[in-house]
């Protein structure tokens, strides 16, 4: 059965007490439970801010650094079961850094760093990108994964075919040529094909209601569905509801200016993201208009989190290069731009005007430029 919300809350709320009794030999008196960890200010000699990131815990760090401010506290303790080492990584990027806690058992240890993650290549599929781009889809590759876009909604994705293996390697054990499908390429011995759809869910009910209509037909109308849409003017959606940080970034794309950039590119995020309904933001990077290299992190909604994503997405992509933070006027809150003060190498907050979908915006960036 599950636990109602209070009983998770709960829950959370004496793990975090027994953790910090255990670990830092601090009892904490009031404690906020929350469905994803739970978070106290830690009064006395160790006045500090302690955080257990139970759920979602990638996303944690930002929380406990707005608590700190608000309640003008340095130090900053987080314990995570899951993901320390990537928000360690994230910790290392202010000046003040907060100490990371790998949950063992009913104690924890320092948790060290994650490496720069490496980027796996994409698959060398030319003739499918070339149908994705035939159907008027912004073509983006991150993490090596390749997908077909509408306004940053990923409409279609190229994945490998474990069918079609089985069928080539039966035929070459019989010394026969198989017939391939339209839209299915080979690259050193796998073979990949283009699944349409909004997501997994979307692609696989695709693929079995629509099996015998041609790909690029398919891609392009799936796309024309989406991109009415995401059309100024439209109607409140779905699918104008979903990616929001990523149909920001596919207007920054377009108009670099906004952001003080004269090219800007779609990049990977510093972990892979999940599916449309993933509210992380969305990466770009190119150059300023003096030629000055800039990473560029595009949100939607007050998120606490955008700040350490940020720094991250910038030590991974180029530790050298600026960091921006695009973010609509009215999510544009103090505690972002307090929270991005406190990042080792600064980090420029540039507000989008809020009718950024419904028209041609203006920001503080492009008025300056």
């Amino acid at each position: 059965m599950a636990l109602d919300s209070d009983r998770i809350h709960a829950l959370h709320a004496a793990k975090l007490r027994a953790l910090s009794r255990a670990v830092l030999d601090v009892e904490l008196a009031d404690v906020a439970g929350t469905d994803d960890g739970a978070l106290a200010v830690a009064e006395g000699p160790n006045s500090s801010v302690v955080c257990l990131a139970q759920e979602r815990p990638e996303r944690a760090l930002g929380g406990a650094l707005a608590l700190a401010l608000r309640s003008s506290r340095e130090a900053v303790h987080v314990f995570a079961d899951e993901c320390s080492d990537v928000l360690a990584r994230r910790a290392m990027c202010f000046l003040a850094p907060p100490i990371i806690w790998q949950i063992d058992g009913a104690s924890a240890t320092v948790a060290a760093p994650a490496l720069r993650p490496v980027e796996p290549a994409p698959p060398r599929v030319p003739e499918l990108v070339a149908v994705l781009s035939a159907a008027g889809v912004d073509v983006a590759v991150e993490h090596g994964v390749i997908t077909g876009e509408v306004e940053g909604l990923e409409v279609a994705r190229i994945v490998a075919d474990a069918a079609l293996d089985a069928e080539s390697q039966e035929s070459s054990d019989e010394g026969a040529e198989s017939d391939e499908p339209p839209a299915v390429s080979r690259e050193q011995g796998s073979a990949w094909k283009i699944e349409v759809g909004v997501g997994a869910h979307d692609r696989e009910a695709f693929s079995m209601l629509h099996v015998h209509e041609p790909t690029p037909e398919a891609v392009a109308r799936v796309a024309g569905v989406v991109r009415a849409h995401r059309s100024p003017g439209a109607s409140p959606h779905p699918l104008n509801r979903l990616a929001s940080a990523r149909w920001l970034r596919a207007l920054l794309l377009r108009q670099p200016e906004l952001v003080g950039a004269r090219h800007l590119g779609p990049a990977s995020p510093p972990v892979p993201r999940g599916g449309p309904k993933d509210p992380s933001p969305a990466v770009a990077y190119g150059v300023r208009a003096d030629g000055s290299r800039v990473v560029v992190v595009a949100s939607v909604g007050i998120d606490l989190n955008l700040v350490p994503f940020g720094a991250d997405a910038r030590a991974f992509l180029d530790p050298d290069a600026d960091l921006v933070l695009a973010l609509p006027e009215r999510d544009a809150h103090d505690v972002i731009s307090a929270m991005a003060a406190l990042l080792e190498r600064s980090a420029e907050i540039v507000p989008i005007d809020n009718g950024w979908r419904t028209g041609a915006p203006g920001s503080r960036a492009a008025e300056r430029s």
